[in-house]
């Protein structure tokens, strides 16, 4: 390909190349047909959750993001079958300053404080999130925490996907790092999750046990691996079921990355708008009901429809067993609202509403939520 060269310079298209050439990571995507018409940097920011929009926005502007081997803008719209190349640039010296962001606290004592982590923010600083993190809130709140991780990810013993609400735990000291660090290691900690995933499960009870380890073309994607991939192991038990979609608590016992996303996509179950793992990455109410999006019609949810709800250890310095509940965010019980509503009982007819609230308010009975 030919290039022009400006008086006194580097050409435009030299400057992006030089970037990409220092990036220290490049992805790889395959746009799929059903992603006609979305954004290009909505579009990379739901198959790379670790990527925020407005990062991915800047890496577009500067050249690192090419279609079809050629840079773009943030707004172009896609047509299905491109493919799209991401270069990731060397970060450079971070850190988790401390910043004044606003926590939902379920617990806190001298040892550990436990947090319901909202959808959208990412656990500790990385690749397009250098600021804004659950650490950088912790580094405010909290006089000292566990360095065991490093300074970026102070605090942190387990650690949720950007877009997964939820129940999470950080400890205030080494010590207390440790001792529940072991347990994660031991499978003594018990984690519940509640999932809405397209199709119906055929049993009301089931699980999986494929065993989990990286996509050997796209890098930040996790597949099941019979050649060396880690054990791992899911739980399932549905909560409600309508034609199409069904409410289900997942139950982990191994902590591996993407672990029920994968498992379920596996069984043909994949979770509400995952598009790394299943396809779209927005739904509205009349789509759970069973029929078309009316034109303009906001969605329900459009982050993959996963919530850690429940966490249950050994308190690290108390001699008891402690528990922690975090109640699902307004998008996700939105969501399970109509899921539920529109569940389909043993006799095979759609419940009533009078029955639909009733076993609403039973789903949150069994949760003890």
């Amino acid at each position: 390909m030919s290039e022009k060269q400006g008086k006194g310079g580097s050409s435009p298209a030299e400057s992006w190349a030089d970037r990409r050439l220092a990036a220290v990571e490049r992805i790889e995507l395959d746009v799929p047909a059903e992603a006609r018409g979305e954004r290009l940097d909505r579009h990379i920011a739901g198959r790379i959750p670790d990527l925020s929009r407005s990062y991915v926005q800047r890496l577009i502007r500067n050249g690192l993001v090419l279609v079809g081997g050629r840079p773009t803008k943030p707004g172009r719209e896609l047509k299905g079958g491109e493919r799209v190349e991401v270069s990731i640039p060397d970060p450079g010296e971070m850190s988790a300053d401390p910043e004044d962001i606003p926590l939902e606290v379920l617990h806190e004592d001298d040892s550990i404080i436990v947090v319901n982590k909202p959808a959208g923010m990412v656990v500790h600083p990385g690749h397009g999130h250098p600021r804004g993190t659950l650490v950088n809130a912790l580094a405010w709140r909290c006089r000292s925490l566990s360095s065991v991780g490093g300074p970026l990810r102070a605090g942190i013993v387990h650690r949720l996907d950007r877009d997964t609400s939820g129940v999470i735990v950080a400890a205030k000291g080494d010590d207390v790092h440790r001792r529940l660090a072991e347990q994660f290691a031991g499978r003594t900690v018990r984690k519940e999750y509640l999932a809405i995933v397209r199709g119906k499960p055929s049993a009301e009870k089931f699980s999986s046990g494929a065993p989990l380890g990286r996509h050997p073309k796209m890098r930040l994607k996790i597949t099941v691996r019979h050649d060396g991939g880690r054990e791992a192991l899911t739980e399932f038990e549905v909560m409600a079921a309508s034609r199409s979609f069904a409410l289900l608590k997942a139950l982990p016992k191994t902590g591996r990355t993407h672990q029920i996303r994968v498992h379920l996509s596996r069984l043909g179950l994949p979770i509400l708008c995952d598009p790394l793992y299943g396809k779209e990455s927005a739904i509205t109410a009349s789509e759970l009901r069973g029929g078309k999006p009316v034109p303009g019609e906001p969605a329900v949810i459009s982050r993959h429809a996963l919530h850690a709800f429940r966490i249950e250890f050994d308190h690290p310095v108390m001699d008891s067993r402690v528990a922690f509940s975090a109640p699902p965010p307004a998008d996700f019980e939105a969501a399970a609202r109509i899921v539920t509503a529109s569940r389909i009982p043993p006799n095979g007819r759609p419940d009533t509403a009078d029955g639909a609230a009733e076993a609403y308010e039973s789903l949150y009975d069994i949760l003890r939520l």
